[in-house]
């Protein structure tokens, strides 16, 4: 005989009302919300007025929430805005052939949290895995956090990069003790979700770009190099000053990597490209200091790479080259991340 799931969902959907953090009932079994979609709105009851979204219908009123449950086995919604949680949501492939593009296919790069940890460490900051922590029904993870006060940040898809979700205003997260496809999610961590790192919010939602640095003040930094260097180093200012929110960091150490050859073979001194690439990433709108570690581990990796040496990547993790997943193996990735004087350190 089954046992009945509503009494462990109810009260799941009550502990996390009692967080403070809005719920919705979803499809038993399902990540769907209840209900009738925007487009099949009959604009009445509730909707008589304008259609309700789950994010509107969410709530923490013990008596709604009891009858709701009692009805049927809901899966539990989670409205991430009102709650004040960003939830970074690190998801795996789908299947063999779900690999990374090229801008994350790196050694050890294999999911989410491979990302994740990627980009803490290009950050110069420690995997932020130390707060409320869900594993997801298909094995990736839920990292909640608390909303910076006075910003509104907006859940995404792939802005932080392959395989990592934003979950905040717009969005939801299906809570613990639900179960899709026959699996549950479940609480990793149960501690109290810490505040958002700062340089994670810088990522989610990132200042105005200011007006573009002129393209003859970068000229000026090569006027030494022969043409096929100075073509080089135009390039890959190229690729700092055109890219987009949230791939702008990325962008300065990806080119402060390419740009290691020329500063190894003597053609470009390190001031130089520090200089050009600060001028470009500041003229995107990152800061001085982000730009500065984006560099310094550029520079590292890509130097390391024109010795023929392995890149410190590449040796984190199992003997078959995977990084530790970041459940398993925090502190490996908080000893692997480069320090930087008066960086902020993630929670």
């Amino acid at each position: 005989m089954t046992s009945d799931p509503r009494p462990a969902l109810r009260l799941a959907a009550l502990a996390a009302a009692e967080c403070g953090w809005p719920v919705f009932p979803l499809r038993p079994g399902d990540k769907r919300p209840t209900g009738h979609r925007e487009a099949d709105c009959p604009r009445t009851g509730r909707c008589t007025e304008a259609h309700q979204t789950p994010e509107q219908r969410a709530t923490t009123d013990r008596a709604l929430i009891e009858r709701c449950w009692q009805h049927a086995p809901y899966n539990v919604g989670i409205a991430t805005g009102p709650a004040r949680l960003v939830v970074i949501d690190l998801d795996l492939p789908k299947d063999d052939t779900d690999t990374p593009p090229a801008e994350w296919a790196q050694p050890g790069v294999y999911d989410g949290s491979d990302v994740l940890a990627l980009l803490a460490e290009q950050h110069g900051q420690p995997m932020p895995v130390n707060t409320r922590t869900v594993r997801t029904r298909r094995g990736g993870l839920h990292l909640y956090f608390t909303a910076p006060p006075g910003k509104t940040l907006r859940s995404s898809g792939g802005r932080l990069g392959w395989k990592v979700d934003v979950r905040a205003w717009g969005g939801y997260v299906v809570g613990p003790h639900s179960t899709v496809g026959g699996r549950p999610y479940t609480v990793l961590n149960p501690r109290l979700p810490a505040p958002l790192p700062a340089w994670l919010g810088d990522l989610i939602a990132p200042p105005a770009a200011p007006r573009p640095t002129a393209r003859t003040v970068l000229e000026r930094r090569v006027v030494h190099a022969n043409a096929y260097t100075a073509k080089a180093l135009h390039g890959e200012l190229e690729k700092v000053l055109s890219a987009g929110e949230g791939g702008r960091n990325r962008a300065v150490y990806m080119a402060a990597f390419s740009l290691a050859r020329f500063v190894a073979s003597g053609d470009l001194s390190e001031r130089a490209v520090a200089e050009a690439l600060i001028d470009a990433g500041c003229a995107t709108g990152l800061p001085p200091g982000e730009c500065r570690t984006a560099i310094r581990s550029g520079l590292t990796r890509g130097s390391q790479r024109a010795a023929g040496r392995p890149a410190a990547a590449t040796a984190v993790g199992a003997s078959n080259g995977r990084r530790p997943k970041a459940a398993l193996s925090i502190s490996d990735r908080q000893q692997s991340t480069i320090p930087t004087p008066g960086s902020r350190s993630a929670a």
